[in-house]
């Protein structure tokens, strides 16, 4: 089986083979380019030491030399060169004690979490493929190499890790290891926040991020995302739905695209309907106020989860607005889009129309339709440059002190006064008539 390596990896493997060692490009980027798909990264194992390989390259890192990690540079891009081991004894299910060098490939292969991971690859020997990998890919299945037990009990992370995998290939999980994920996930609680973090981004904005019901039935989201456990067993007995909170959360995520700010949004846009839900006297369900406590719980959560603060701002604001229903006038649109700002406009429509079609079909046209008169109404608004942000207002408080007003609270009412004036009649929105007006207020509002 025949595999093109890029130019610099053949350059990296040639070179140690030259000088007598064993080389072969490892893991993930002989697994996706199986796949047809183009890898990411290019990692290379060898037989040679760390210090022999700093000695063969001028341009080299120390990223791991401790675990037998050097990255080589070669045209500005890094290649890292990890000498074949055998992991020791794992203490924290992430560490092993110790790491051992050994000139076996299938010994250092044999450490690794998923047969499709654990192939490598040269020109001259061709695919060395100690456990099937090759097979696990043509039948779709992700499987640990050797004992389940035994792989994630040396880093708890490849659980998720073995999802986040499916996830993105369009995988199933192999029994075994299914069954080792379900009787061992409380050990995920070993695992840093910030690990969690990328697995599950990376599960959330592949192509199939249905498989977060499958971390919640193995039991791997009670230790990580509990609220989502009880979104899955939070019933909605409303005309308006046909899944409970989770099955919707499930089928949303479906409905936009793989954006991290956009699918994290929609796991968690109705995370607090759980908290807030109410049953009326014909058995309806009500879960009033969810959006704004969701917006709080939803902060609570990405920050557990070491989202940046970016990240988390702009998806609780729209979890915040997910729910608003403005009656559709311009006025009404332009107050909207300075509450909610203009920069998260797109993203909110997206976001209503993923809730939409996760919901039942009730009225589901003219919800849909709504949210297309919205979208028509904001898109003329910006065509139009009406004012929607105070920085955008014809004046600011210089033009207001260059008339004879103090700096102060009292400029700020009145530059707040005359901006809601202009949301209200966008017209106004001239230096002639804001410094009018603006006179006009000043004896009743200094």
């Amino acid at each position: 089986m025949k595999i093109k390596l890029p130019k610099q990896v053949n350059q990296i493997i040639h070179t140690l083979k030259q000088n007598g060692y064993d080389a072969y490009a490892v893991g993930g980027c002989v697994r996706d380019t199986l796949l047809g798909r183009s890898p990411m990264d290019w990692d290379i194992t060898t037989s040679a030491l760390p210090q022999q390989v700093k000695r063969l390259f001028s341009h080299t890192i120390d990223t791991g030399i401790q675990h037998g990690t050097v990255t080589v540079m070669l045209d500005y891009e890094g290649y890292e060169v990890t000498t074949y081991r055998i992991d020791g004894e794992y203490e924290d299910a992430r560490h092993p004690r110790e790491v051992i060098f050994t000139g076996n490939l299938v010994e250092d292969l044999k450490r690794r979490d998923f047969t499709i991971n654990a192939m490598a690859y040269n020109d001259e020997s061709g695919l060395v493929d100690a456990f099937d990998g090759i097979g696990d890919l043509h039948k779709g299945v992700i499987r640990c190499v050797g004992n389940p037990n035994d792989r994630f009990q040396e880093d708890a992370l490849r659980m998720l890790r073995a999802l986040r995998f499916a996830a993105q290939l369009g995988f199933s999980i192999e029994k075994e290891t299914k069954a080792a994920i379900s009787e061992l996930s409380g050990n995920l609680a070993k695992v840093s926040a910030e690990r969690i973090q990328m697995e599950l981004v990376k599960l959330l904005t592949s192509d199939h991020p249905q498989e977060i019901r499958t971390v919640y039935e193995l039991g791997l989201s009670r230790i990580f995302l509990p609220e989502f456990d009880r979104m899955m067993e939070t019933p909605q007995k409303n005309k308006h739905h046909s899944y409970s909170v989770g099955e919707h959360t499930v089928h949303t995520l479906q409905e936009i695209e793989p954006d991290k700010v956009l699918r994290l949004t929609m796991l968690l846009h109705d995370v607090a309907k759980p908290v807030c839900i109410t049953c009326d006297n014909q058995g309806q369900n009500h879960f009033k106020g969810h959006p704004a406590e969701g917006a709080v719980m939803a902060r609570e959560i990405l920050r557990r989860l070491k989202f940046d603060n970016d990240t988390i701002d702009r998806v609780c604001c729209l979890i915040r607005y997910h729910d608003d229903r403005p009656e559709l006038n311009p006025r009404n649109v332009r107050r909207a889009m300075s509450r909610i700002k203009i920069e998260n406009m797109e993203a909110l429509f997206a976001v209503k129309r993923a809730d939409t079609l996760g919901q039942s079909l009730y009225h589901r046209e003219e919800k849909l339709k709504y949210i297309d008169t919205y979208e028509r109404m904001y898109r003329e608004i910006l065509e139009q440059e009406q004012c929607v942000q105070k920085k955008d207002l014809a004046i600011n408080g210089r033009d207001l002190i260059a008339m004879g007003m103090k700096p102060g609270k009292g400029l700020g009412n009145v530059l707040d006064a005359l901006f809601e004036e202009v949301l209200d009649h966008p017209e106004l929105n001239t230096r002639e008539r804001l410094l009018e007006l603006a006179h006009n207020l000043t004896t009743r509002l200094i």
